[in-house]
């Protein structure tokens, strides 16, 4: 082939070899365009190679182009072309400013002169009668190299922006490919596309019009190319085909300087690491490539072809994965506001909890695709190209390399408990501005349930199984860490650093299991949490209960108060002596100094009301405090409605008991303690029934002994109901609860001291301490709105009638005709009588004239008093029947526990009007 290009090139008549017309594309570019305005130095040079031996044609083959400065025997007639054009151009500026229209018929030169001219310069002279019509000077061809800004990306490309070869003057306009020869146009298009494969434009293959540099979008989406017209078809096929991997390269190379902004995170960072060595080694092969066209006399546009295919699949293979983590990043496509992160306005809150900017400098404001949701799209892709072997070994070294800072992480959080992610890519969220301290003061218990959270939408595919794990992990060596018993100093040794490391869920599994059991081991032995427990049993739950009544006893004075003038100072010493009395169990118990008295104004059923409005019990919802709206305060409160306790306690043990557990205790608490008072006053009541002379005496009146016997019947019918429901929420639902509790707080081997391995985790346990405090809530009947309703009714009508008690007394003295009178009953003995003259209340005397009416003012006070009786009777009556048949209907669609207190129940019940069932009142 070189011999039939050597002969075709010296029969050329034009003065122009082959080599000639092809310089170098950023040195000659356009060298060619003044070709005919030289005929006289390039008909010299074409003597000259005229001359020239075949040996010396063979040697210089007419399709090869001078590159690189490597020197060439053509290389003389390049120089002399330089020297021309260089000439040619002082001479175009010459008669660019000399000529005008208006001389032009003046000084016109001959027509056979101007003919000539006009042959070799029609196209320079048009371009400057239109310079000379605008009256402007032609800019002049300066291309400047600068530097552009710095970025977040350390290794992004700074060189500016090179300017098209469309704008370059047209001196410097190559010969057009339809006068060049098949074999000068394949030398021609090999060297346009070698450099058009490192991402520049060639003297014949340009930027399309469509495509701007300047912008990033563009420049993103990779530039599309165009052939100059006149290009033979079967080259122009292949050179078309090998664009698109020009295109890949070029977009490739902005997708890296893009990614690697600060704000795309460490994995992206990782992933255009990766990409950048690979882009090296396709640029070491474009080198080798380049050598291959100065050096082998048979290299062809056809073996260029075949030399790119295996590295035009890898790169678009890599384009691809670039283009779909663009979209994600919106940066291809507009993407509604929508699509923004969700987390942006927890990230802004955040930061001005700390006192940061509230947009801080790497918000973008649009959802970033980094951490796992790049893990995940490159898995992704990786699933869908599992057919492809090239294809698969690219994508896994891919999410190899890219995932080892992410595992890097991981790591960190599963070995240490800590989070180091300055770009918020990590599964695990960490909101600092939630710190410890607010446990004590927090119903909500931030610290443990928000402070560590996991983005549902950036786990990567791979920990989706194990995300709780991972969460619980790192959550359980956290507080292990600040409690001191993690050395945060020491590095985990041999740890897999990729998702496909096989030890990878044996990992998490392992780091898991130590942590829970670390923090087991903390709470059970280091903070003794079953003690705690225990003591929160005898505070909370009056188990044992004499300390105190005995409590009660000595503070009833100021109990007996109204809520806002209670001594609370008085009572916490009160406490504290009762606590400390020698004999007692809680004297033994060394947490009795996290003991608090206060008073709450608002009274339990009101506050239990509230609760379950607010969240739902009766539809299955959990029991949640809420403290966020105003409640009104109980007027008629004294301190033994108000009454109830706080208990302190200490980090990490009030991860377990929080704020929200001893809510309940005080809850159950107050329940409890207003059935004791409510018992202590029917005592009390028995206790005048059995010693007041008024009430012992037997009257010598059937009516009066009829009304007391209904009084003492209400009253035991009373005392039965209160130490019913007692007995039943203290022995059948909060003590067989406990040591369900308790049980599952020991290990499997069953050692008490803490050596043994713990059965559950420390999340179990928190969830076992809650249910077993929502299991006696919902036992003892408070997580029901209609049952708390009923249930205080009952309670109101035996408060009314234990108050009246001393009323009743004074009234049934002067109901009764034995009493009234100054002489001493015959059935009654003489220190009864003295006592009840010490005791009786002074009356108005009543003479012989008014004993009629006296006669009938006694009866009827003695009719008001059987009425009395009688609607206390049957509210009471009424009221339990009803909390009956809800109790029946409620064991038999919830709670079978509430059978037995229905069966005790009854039996207070019995042989009244109201007993059977009365489902009309349930209705109502």
């Amino acid at each position: 082939m070189s011999s039939r290009v050597s002969t075709y090139s010296e029969r050329r008549t034009n003065g122009t070899s082959d080599n000639d017309s092809n310089p170098r594309p950023r040195a000659g570019a356009g060298a060619g365009a003044g070709g005919h305005a030289s005929g006289h130095t390039s008909r010299s040079s074409q003597d000259q190679r005229g001359t020239r031996s075949p040996q010396a044609a063979y040697i210089n083959p007419a399709h090869k182009r001078t590159a690189s400065g490597n020197p060439r025997p053509a290389s003389r007639s390049t120089e002399e072309r330089r020297t021309e054009r260089i000439t040619v151009t002082t001479k175009e500026k010459l008669i660019s400013r000399t000529r005008s229209p208006e001389r032009r018929s003046r000084d016109a030169p001959p027509p056979e002169k101007r003919k000539s001219r006009e042959v070799t310069k029609s196209r320079q002279s048009e371009t400057k009668l239109r310079d000379s019509k605008s009256e402007q000077p032609p800019a002049a061809w300066d291309p400047l190299v600068s530097l552009t800004p710095h970025t977040s990306a350390p290794l992004a490309i700074r060189v500016s922006i090179p300017p098209s070869a469309s704008e370059a003057p047209v001196s410097l306009q190559p010969r057009p490919l339809h006068e060049l020869s098949l074999e000068a146009q394949e030398a021609a298009i090999i060297e346009d596309l070698l450099f058009v494969l490192m991402g520049y434009e060639g003297q014949y293959i340009r930027y399309s019009y469509s495509y701007d540099p300047n912008e990033e979008r563009d420049r993103l989406a990779g530039p599309e190319f165009k052939i100059l017209p006149g290009l033979d078809p079967s080259l122009q096929d292949l050179s078309v085909s090998m664009l698109k991997m020009a295109t890949h390269y070029s977009a490739l190379e902005t997708f890296v300087d893009v990614q690697s902004r600060e704000e795309f995170g460490a994995v992206n960072h990782a992933l255009c690491a990766a990409i950048r060595k690979l882009l090296q080694d396709y640029l070491v092969m474009v080198a080798q490539l380049e050598t291959q066209f100065l050096t082998n006399e048979t290299f062809t546009l056809h073996l260029l072809n075949v030399h790119t295919l295996p590295t035009s699949q890898m790169m678009l293979q890599l384009y691809s994965l670039a283009h779909e983590l663009l979209k994600k990043n919106a940066l291809l496509d507009d993407e509604s506001s929508e699509d923004s992160d969700p987390d942006d306005i927890e990230n802004i809150l955040e930061n001005l909890k700390r006192g940061g900017d509230l947009v801080p400098g790497n918000m973008t404001g649009k959802k970033v695709c980094k951490g796992g949701v790049a893990i995940g799209l490159i898995t992704k892709r990786l699933e869908t190209m599992s057919g492809d072997p090239a294809a698969r070994s690219l994508l896994t070294s891919l999410l190899r390399d890219a995932s080892r800072p992410y595992m890097a992480m991981l790591n960190e959080w599963l070995h240490h408990g800590e989070i180091r992610d300055p770009h918020s890519e990590f599964l695990i969220k960490e909101q600092k501005s939630i710190r410890r301290d607010r446990l004590e003061q927090d119903y909500t218990d931030d610290y443990w349930e928000r402070r560590y959270t996991i983005r549902e939408h950036d786990i990567p595919p791979q920990l989706q199984g194990v995300k709780d794990k991972v969460l619980l992990a790192g959550k359980y060596l956290n507080v292990v860490r600040e409690c001191g018993g993690v050395d945060v100093s020491k590095v985990a040794q041999d740890v897999p650093k990729s998702f496909d490391d096989p030890r990878f869920l044996d990992n998490v599994n392992n780091a898991y299991a130590y942590a829970n059991e670390s923090l087991m081991k903390l709470l059970l032995t280091t903070h003794a949490l079953p003690a705690r427990l225990r003591s929160l049993k005898h505070y909370f739950f009056l188990d044992p209960s004499d300390y105190f009544t005995y409590f009660l006893e000595l503070g009833a004075s100021e109990l007996r108060k109204s809520v806002k003038t209670v001594n609370i100072i008085k009572l916490q010493s009160l406490l504290d002596i009762v606590l400390r009395q020698p004999g007692s169990i809680v004297s033994m118990d060394p947490f009795k100094e996290d003991v608090h008295v206060e008073m709450n104004e608002v009274g339990l059923i009101k506050m239990l009301q509230r609760v379950v409005n607010i969240t739902g019990i009766e539809q299955g919802e959990a029991l949640q405090p809420v403290s966020n709206q105003p409640v009104e305060n109980d007027k008629n409160a004294i301190g033994f409605t108000s009454l109830q306790l706080d208990y302190t306690v200490p980090f990490p043990v009030s991860l377990v008991i929080s704020r929200k557990t001893v809510w309940r205790y005080q809850a159950l608490f107050r329940y409890l303690l207003s059935l004791r008072h409510l018992e202590s006053q029917l005592s009390a009541t028995w206790q005048t029934h059995n010693t007041g002379v008024v009430w012992c005496h037997k009257s010598s009146s059937r009516r009066v002994e009829t009304w007391k016997k209904q009084v003492w019947t209400l009253r035991s019918r009373m005392v039965v109901f209160v130490q019913q429901l007692l007995y039943f929420c203290t022995l059948e639902v909060i003590e067989p609860n406990w040591q369900s509790l308790m049980s599952r707080l020991k290990p499997k081997d069953g050692s008490l001291d803490g050596s043994g391995k713990p059965d559950r985790t420390v999340d179990e346990l928190m969830q076992d301490h809650v249910d077993f405090l929502d299991t006696c809530l919902k036992g003892c009947m408070l997580t029901n709105g209609k049952l708390i309703r009923i249930h205080s009714k009952l309670m109101q009508t035996c408060n009314v009638f234990a108050m009246h008690m001393n009323w009743l007394s004074r009234e049934l003295e002067r109901s009764d005709p034995d009493l009234i009178g100054p002489t001493k009953p015959p059935n009654m003995t003489d220190k009864e009588w003295k006592r009840f003259q010490a005791l009786k209340t002074p009356h108005r005397p009543h003479g012989d004239s008014g004993s009629n009416s006296q006669f009938q003012d006694e009866e009827d006070r003695l009719n008001n008093l059987f009425e009395l009786v009688r609607t206390w009777e049957r509210n009471f009556s009424r009221h339990l029947q009803i909390l009956l048949d809800a109790l029946n209907h409620y064991a038999a669609t919830e709670t079978v526990v509430l059978l037995s207190l229905c069966a005790r129940l009854a039996t207070a019940n019995q042989g009244t009007e109201h007993t059977g069932p009365r489902s009309e009142d349930i209705a109502a």
